[in-house]
């Protein structure tokens, strides 16, 4: 079942792979490459006891790294102090980030009850950008859940719950006190932290 609201690059994986994976993105229509994720979180949802949580995060990794453009996503969330990190910082960051956001889904998305998922229209912005409108319709009574995905040159850049909230201005947010904090070294201890709480 899906517990919460949302939310690796992996060092070995080639980096051609990388690249065909995003022209596959940029091929497909904005619905098809969201529905394409859904897809991947129901089958992990249905077999989430026998996999477990480093096992869900093993199927993600490489949906969500082609999917998502968590290197930007990871540049919105900090924000203006992005840039004034050194590169070295800003690529230890966007590793921690993209291990965090996939562990996050292997976690809240741990089990199966009957959950499906729904798209409800795409959405040009002023920018070009396209948002997919779907929901997480649940069982027993409960509400479906809003989400929607700014996708930018055919991959996820953001994530809005209820359909209104920014999922990264929530994290520039929270990210702000901790860079205020200590820097990047500080960010990048917790993401570090919260890595491990999630995966065990």
């Amino acid at each position: 079942c899906y517990k919460g609201a949302m939310f690796t690059h992996r060092r070995a994986l080639p980096a051609l792979a990388l690249s065909l994976a995003a022209g596959t993105a940029r091929a497909q229509n904005p619905a098809a490459v969201v529905e394409g994720f859904h897809n991947t979180l129901l089958e992990i949802m249905r077999n989430a006891p026998r996999l477990g949580v480093r096992g869900r995060y093993d199927r993600l990794a490489p949906v969500m790294s082609q999917v998502f453009d968590l290197v930007t996503m990871t540049r919105i969330a900090v924000g203006p102090p992005w840039t004034g990190f050194t590169a070295t910082d800003q690529a230890a960051l966007s590793e921690a980030f993209s291990r965090w956001s996939i562990a996050t889904y292997a976690a809240r998305f741990d089990g199966f009850s009957g959950e499906s998922f729904s798209t409800q229209g795409v959405q040009a912005t002023p920018n070009g950008d396209q948002l997919v409108r779907t929901t997480l319709n649940r069982t027993g009574g409960q509400e479906p859940v809003v989400l929607s995905y700014l996708l930018r040159n055919g991959r996820v850049v953001d994530v809005y719950l209820t359909g209104t909230i920014s999922e990264l201005a929530s994290r520039r947010s929270e990210f702000a006190g901790l860079i205020r904090e200590g820097g990047a070294p500080r960010l990048l201890a917790e993401l570090q932290r919260r890595i491990t709480t999630l995966l065990g």
